[in-house]
């Protein structure tokens, strides 16, 4: 499918483009409009994980929708193994690529070089690599990070009536800011507001085993019994929070656990006290919307979608309005 490849200056300056093959000759696309390009997706996560599941499963119904010849690779949320894959990707001479973000500008820059002088389109999910995609173009489907979490500290304040002097355990990804600005985000607003906050390394394993994460924030809480609210990570640690407050002690409702997603898992959590707030951002868009977009880059010379999937906060008070839907896999 190389005739549909663009080159470097495509990938610059396109807004709408034109292909330099035969297109469609009427307004009616039909079925399996885009199998004629090869695309591999990263779902980010391991294959049977929470989150990225949900974004596979996106991903998946756009790839029936527009008959894409695509592959889905999970990845662990091992950054290098991103990487890895990634190369091998763009040595095997796919079409387009829609990448996670997670391994930042520096590891993500000179591929997306080569992959720009290969005639690759690519866009990217879930982290925002804004310095590669200014340079060599691109979308992004995902949350604006740092503002996500700023909101959600915003409103954890405003719900719960936290106060100055009130203590709160943050996860945050330390090693790797370009993720680790949305938890950050949280920790900036509650110092603000006069918190004081205990920060825990949200070392990237724990994501593909959560449990590994109770003894972290059993020390934790251990050190800070003041504490009144943890913030976590991501879903697939949230999953386990009825775990980490069973393990340091606290019954339903005896601490606040907040933080990012929806799952099966949480919205248990939520029935039973002991997830109380989420900030959703809808990774079967995540999912879903790039496949699309690099479709219709490939086969219209359309630009690439740019979507904020933010959507707003889950809470004790309307979790059951999506509860279905997250059982089913789909928020």
């Amino acid at each position: 499918m190389k005739s549909f490849k663009y080159g470097i200056a495509a990938l610059f300056s396109l807004q709408l483009a034109t292909t330099a093959v035969a297109g469609p000759t009427g307004q009616d696309l039909g079925e399996n409009w885009c199998s004629d390009v090869k695309m591999h997706f990263f779902a980010g996560g391991p294959e049977a994980g929470g989150f990225a599941g949900i974004v596979a499963a996106g991903a998946m119904n756009a790839i029936r929708d527009t008959g894409a010849d695509a592959e889905i690779l999970y990845s662990e949320w091992d950054f290098e193994k991103m990487v890895r894959q990634l190369r091998e990707s763009i040595g095997l001479g796919v079409d387009a690529i829609a990448m996670m973000g997670h391994p930042g500008d520096d590891a993500l820059m000179p591929l997306a070089k080569q992959a720009a002088a290969a005639g690759i389109i690519m866009t990217y999910q879930n982290v925002d690599p804004a310095g590669v995609r200014a340079k060599f173009g691109g979308g992004y489907v995902g949350a604006n990070l740092a503002t996500q979490g700023k909101a959600l500290a915003r409103e954890a304040i405003r719900q719960f009536g936290l106060k100055a002097g009130d203590h709160a355990i943050v996860m945050v990804p330390v090693g790797d800011y370009a993720r680790a600005q949305r938890e950050d985000g949280a920790r900036i607003i509650f110092e603000e507001h006069g918190m004081t906050v205990t920060v825990v390394d949200g070392d990237t394993t724990y994501a593909s085993d959560p449990n590994l994460t109770i003894p972290v924030f059993g020390a934790a809480l251990n050190a800070n019994p003041e504490t009144k609210v943890i913030v976590h990570s991501g879903s697939d640690i949230m999953n386990v929070a009825e775990g980490i407050a069973k393990a340091a002690g606290y019954g339903p409702n005896e601490i606040l656990q907040i933080g990012f997603d929806t799952s099966p898992q949480i919205m248990d959590a939520f029935e039973k006290g002991y997830v109380h707030l989420t900030s959703d951002q809808q990774p079967f868009l995540q999912g879903y919307l790039p496949v699309l977009s690099l479709c219709q880059s490939a086969v219209l010379g359309t630009g690439a979608i740019n979507q904020d999937t933010g959507a707003g906060f889950v809470d004790v008070s309307n979790y059951k309005s999506v509860k279905s839907l997250a059982d089913a896999g789909l928020r």
